[in-house]
């Protein structure tokens, strides 16, 4: 014989009568778990404690601390950004700008609030590289001689 049970109905009586004396029995369902697990069933129902701390806490936040002066350099990434960078700790420095595309050139845009970004350059930054705003890279090895100008520019070459 074969039973078929949809969601429309529900669950049936049978189903009804079987949670009834599940409930009615949990009492004596636990104390046959824990007789089987020498008590684990029950120890592993209780919440457990959150381990208290002992000493003092210390969060750091963020890397270490730059052991000397910042190793600045230029670098074109792969995505188009233009970026000052420690070489020392490979971290940004500076956002100064991104290449892009405009009538079938790459040109390099400055990090400026006219110009859309969010979070512009310094004013001096802006200043120093102002010239090269809006200028189009040459096709070949056009980013290593951009990277070349700005840190002249700069004053970090």
């Amino acid at each position: 014989m074969v039973d078929i049970i949809s969601r429309a109905s529900g669950p049936g009586p049978q189903d009804e009568r079987l949670r009834k004396i599940l409930t009615q029995n949990r009492g004596t369902i636990a104390k046959i778990a824990d007789h089987l697990t020498q008590g684990g069933y029950s120890a592993s129902q209780k919440p457990k404690e959150e381990p208290k701390p002992e000493g003092r806490i210390v969060h750091v936040l963020g890397g270490a601390a730059a052991a000397g002066p910042a190793d600045v350099r230029i670098r074109v990434s792969i995505n188009g950004r233009v970026v000052a960078y420690d070489a020392g700790s490979g971290r940004q420095i500076h956002h100064l700008g991104d290449l892009r595309r405009r009538e079938g050139r790459e040109v390099f845009v400055l990090a400026t609030a006219a110009n859309g970004f969010f979070a512009p350059v310094d004013p001096e930054v802006a200043a120093a590289l102002a010239p090269f705003d809006g200028t189009a890279l040459a096709p070949e090895g056009g980013e290593d001689r951009l990277a070349g100008d700005i840190a002249r520019a700069l004053g970090i070459a």
